[in-house]
């Protein structure tokens, strides 16, 4: 009986060692792991913060460029007109160059394109009057 009561005892003691070991671990190495969790977030997070302030500095810069452009443009057509006022010899001239300054710029919306009237689908064969020789006919195109 002694036998039978050690083949018992020694696994449940094992047993129970194994629980006390393992809530002690379990209860020590969750701190170690979300400290390294906790990190890596806080990494991910510092880099989406660091893009997020590319992308707005980016759209800044890129404003800030269209609208130099739009000024240099707004020059360009200043100088180009003052240029035709000043340096057209005639009336008739002057107003050629206003006008071919300004044809350059949008007038707003554009028509659109009006649909063919006629819907019919094209044929793909010559079409023939009444009482005349079709394409097929032996003595079409020859002169008599």
């Amino acid at each position: 009986m002694e036998h039978s009561l050690l083949v018992w005892l020694l696994p449940t003691l094992a047993l129970v060692a194994g629980v006390v070991i393992g809530f002690l671990v379990a209860r020590l190495l969750p701190n170690a792991a979300p400290s390294s969790t906790q990190r890596q977030l806080d990494d991910v997070q510092e880099r989406f913060n660091s893009y997020q302030n590319e992308v707005v500095t980016h759209f800044n810069s890129t404003a800030s460029l269209v609208n130099k452009l739009s000024q240099s443009h707004q020059e360009v057509q200043d100088h180009l007109a003052d240029g035709a006022n000043r340096l057209a010899l005639d009336e008739q001239t002057r107003q050629r160059l206003l006008a071919s300054l300004h044809a350059d710029t949008p007038q707003g919306p554009r028509d659109r394109l009006t649909p063919p009237r006629n819907t019919e689908a094209p044929k793909d064969y010559a079409p023939k009057t009444p009482n005349a020789p079709g394409m097929l006919d032996e003595h079409y195109g020859l002169k008599k």
